[in-house]
């Protein structure tokens, strides 16, 4: 079983209008609803994927009723979020049809009290000991939730012996990368916060001598580079893809975990997140993938190895 934690859950809503202007009225001539937050994306990722996952996190008020009645009966999906008194947020993405181009909106979370994250954390490791293959802690901080929670997550995965992969950013991202998590999966940008480097190569090596164990910066369009103790690999989509690339990290993600699940060598993991990805942006609702682009992609996804591995 495979263990996703969301600590900021959400309700996407995704708006698709003929034309997004600025200071004007719109007509909304579709509307979506899907339970979100980075981790919840990636579970329904890898349930699709056919792996038994569990999804842990908060879930408040209305709108955190409305993410657990949309998990309900999703297959091999086991619902273990934990309610809070606070209401869940809402991410609304708004599809300009005619571009294709996305407008993202991010509410903020509820406020967690030192009991619910106490609770929080009995509850996680409860669940690590209870045959976790491996664990994603994925995404931001809700308000009230200590800026080094991930960290100590992180520590608990690893004295459970559970291999951990961390998808987060900013100052969670940098206590939690001295825990030493097994891999880290930053963007372009995230990783350039993390270590001043704008090069992505001399920032994945200066993450790994920071504690990751492993890097996989995603590259946008460039696809990924991983840089490992066992090599160095750049992955790419075969052409680009314009669409909706909400969640599309999420989906690589999956992949990245599903492959170490699956103790697939580095070259294959890279390339399901990739052709996984770029299926998320052909996808029209936000946070699901393209089934039928996926299994075209994967094939023709070009990974290379470099030399000089780290």
């Amino acid at each position: 079983m495979i263990l996703t934690v969301t600590l900021n859950t959400a309700l996407d809503l995704t708006y698709r209008v003929p034309g997004l202007t600025p200071h004007a009225s719109h007509r909304v001539t579709e509307v979506t609803e899907r339970p979100g937050g980075k981790g919840i994306n990636v579970a329904r990722v890898l349930s699709a994927l056919g792996h038994e996952v569990t999804v842990t996190g908060f879930a408040g008020g209305a709108t955190g009723r409305a993410v657990r009645d949309g998990l309900t009966g999703l297959p091999r999906l086991v619902d273990a979020l934990l309610p809070v008194t606070g209401a869940t947020r809402r991410t609304i993405a708004v599809v300009d049809e005619h571009t294709g181009d996305t407008t993202q909106l991010n509410e903020p979370g509820p406020l967690i009290t030192p009991a619910e994250w106490n609770a929080f954390q009995e509850a996680y490791e409860d669940l690590l000991a209870g045959g976790v293959s491996a664990v994603a802690l994925c995404g931001s901080l809700p308000p009230g939730v200590p800026v080094g929670a991930y960290a100590g997550l992180v520590r608990a995965a690893r004295a459970a012996a559970v291999p951990v992969l961390l998808d987060t950013s900013g100052e969670p991202l940098r206590r939690a990368v001295a825990a030493r998590p097994d891999l880290i999966k930053p963007n372009a940008d995230e990783l350039a916060e993390l270590t001043g480097s704008h090069e992505p190569l001399r920032a994945t090596r200066d993450a790994r001598r920071r504690g990751a164990r492993a890097v996989v910066a995603s590259l946008g369009a460039e696809g990924l580079l991983a840089v490992t103790a066992e090599g160095r690999w750049r992955a790419a989509p075969p052409a680009r893809v314009r669409g909706n690339p909400t969640g599309a990290g999420d989906s690589a993600v999956a992949g990245l975990l599903s492959g170490l699940a699956e103790r697939l060598p580095w070259p294959d993991r890279l390339a399901r997140a990739v052709a996984l990805s770029a299926a998320t942006v052909l996808a029209p609702v936000a946070g699901e993938y393209d089934q039928r682009a996926y299994e075209e992609l994967l094939s023709r996804v070009t990974v290379t190895a470099e030399a000089d591995a780290a």
